[in-house]
């Protein structure tokens, strides 16, 4: 087991010259990878001073890429330095009806407009059969 770091110390390496990112609980000085890193060293530059494990599980790396991880590993992080997930839970907020109108106009919308085009159907049927015969 390697040395344990706290989040701030590993904060501290987050520039292409000096690259420490934390996965899975572990860390990993990736600077001399950053050339070879095939999406880019902005990608591995931008997952710095935060848990990046959500970041490499997302892009689905290759068991060659996390074979690849035990050169680059350095330590494991004090779990209690990162700050906990927390979910996102939208601010609750009257309903707002944003046209101003009524649920009672709008339901007698509803009723007599199909009936005032069935209406005006039967009306043009009726005149143009009177005017045919």
């Amino acid at each position: 087991m390697g040395k344990v770091y706290t989040l701030s110390e590993v904060s501290e390496h987050n520039t292409n010259k000096d690259c420490w990112l934390i996965i899975n609980g572990k860390v990993y000085d990736v600077t001399k990878f950053l050339e070879d890193h095939p999406g880019g060293d902005d990608v591995l530059i931008s997952s710095t001073g935060k848990d990046a494990t959500d970041d490499f599980e997302d892009v689905g790396h290759s068991t060659t890429a996390r074979a690849m991880m035990d050169e680059y590993y350095v330590g494991d992080i004090d779990t209690s330095t990162i700050p906990k997930k927390v979910k996102y839970t939208p601010p609750k907020q009257p309903y707002y009806n944003q046209d101003k109108t009524t649920d009672f106009v709008i339901r007698i919308l509803q009723f007599l407009v199909p009936i005032v085009i069935l209406g005006l159907a039967v009306g043009v049927r009726m005149y143009t059969k009177s005017e045919s015969s």
